[in-house]
């Protein structure tokens, strides 16, 4: 099986450009590339050791925390990067790279379904996501290899099985090497950079350039592979004229990413912020009633699991009407259902104003 390897000398990059864009904090950017060296000289234990000290005084840096994920995985502790990942996608949901990792791992281990969801989560998060894309496309291609195996064994003369079989693992190229995606972008491009907890102005918005990893070696395809992203531009400040109609379908789209990624992982107060204040509640009761309710169905024991498909989304002014299939899942309910919300603009935010259920 591929294992991963960091590319450092673009992580040592992305960590100078990362200490031009945070001048007020040196020290910092100099931490993180001192820990980039020791991974480049194979020191694993040191560099966990400094970025451990490092996220001592930040335990919020998600950057920070991202590249401890990363040493983890070059140290083969499987486990721990994926408590570290899945930790990033529940605080910073609006992320693709630590979902992207997470399938990486997940895909080491066979776990080709686990892989799957985390890029599919990764998409939605991020539609235009080019690497989260061919991930995908590469996941299915494994799990298409195993079903074509699985129905050779049962029938060893299906000649179109074999064909598929063939062609499958020439797409894949005899197992090509894995790469996973290295150091992040700000945690919240939208919002400022904190420097030692303390928030930068609202209009200083800062990105850093994600950093790939090659990998090591090549062996047969037990993980698909994964490739780099194209670096990620700092957003400049958004004019104050109209946007393109486009721009509003990819900011509602992104809301309803965060509303859906809310409401899976539970997280009440993000949840109904997604939700305006003059919601109108679909039973007609009071909006604190239906907080109320809508809190301690949520909180129930058990995890929620809540996707979508077929987005369709149309924007006249500041309203919108998104039309999507939702799937809920929790431990006592599976459902699908068509399901329509109506947006509005909030100070600047999209905000759900209605929800129902049916086209």
């Amino acid at each position: 099986m591929s294992q991963i390897r960091l590319n450092v000398t673009r992580l040592l990059a992305a960590l100078a450009s990362l200490a031009l864009l945070l001048a007020a904090a040196p020290a910092n950017a100099d931490a993180l590339q001192d820990i980039g060296k020791l991974i480049k000289q194979g020191q694993h234990v040191q560099a966990l050791d400094q970025v451990d000290k490092y996220l001592a005084g930040k335990p919020k840096d998600a950057q920070g925390r991202f590249l401890k994920g990363i040493i983890l995985t070059e140290m083969n502790r499987a486990n721990d990067a994926i408590a570290v990942f899945t930790k990033l996608t529940e605080e910073f949901p609006e992320l693709p790279e630590p979902y992207n990792n997470l399938a990486v791992i997940y895909a080491q281990q066979k776990q080709f379904d686990k892989a799957k969801q985390a890029l599919e989560m990764a998409i939605r998060t991020h539609p235009s996501y080019a690497t989260a894309h061919e991930n995908l496309g590469d996941i299915y291609a494994r799990l298409a290899s195993q079903a074509y195996d699985k129905a050779l064994q049962i029938d060893s003369s299906n000649s179109s099985a074999q064909a598929k079989l063939a062609l499958i693992r020439d797409l894949m190229g005899g197992g090509r090497s894995g790469k996973a995606t290295r150091p992040i972008s700000d945690p919240r491009p939208t919002e400022p950079v904190k420097v030692a907890e303390a928030p930068k102005p609202a209009t200083v918005p800062v990105a850093v350039a994600p950093v790939a990893a090659s990998s090591a070696q090549t062996k047969p395809a037990d993980a698909p592979k994964t490739v780099e992203p194209a670096p990620k531009p700092a957003e400049p400040p958004k004019a104050s004229a109209a946007k393109p109609a486009g721009d509003a379908v990819a900011e509602v789209t992104r809301a309803i990413d965060l509303w859906a990624a809310a409401w899976s992982r539970k997280d009440i107060k993000a949840y109904l912020g997604s939700y305006a204040r003059d919601f109108k509640t679909p039973g007609g009761e009071s909006r604190s009633a239906w907080d109320g309710e809508r809190t301690k169905r949520i909180n129930k024991p058990g995890s929620i699991q809540v996707s979508y498909e077929s987005l369709k989304v149309t924007v006249d002014g500041d309203t919108a009407t998104a039309k999507f299939r939702q799937h809920y899942k929790s431990a006592n309910l599976k459902t699908s259902s068509s399901k329509v919300l109506l947006l509005g603009k909030r100070d600047g935010k999209w905000q759900i104003l209605q929800e129902r259920v049916g086209s």
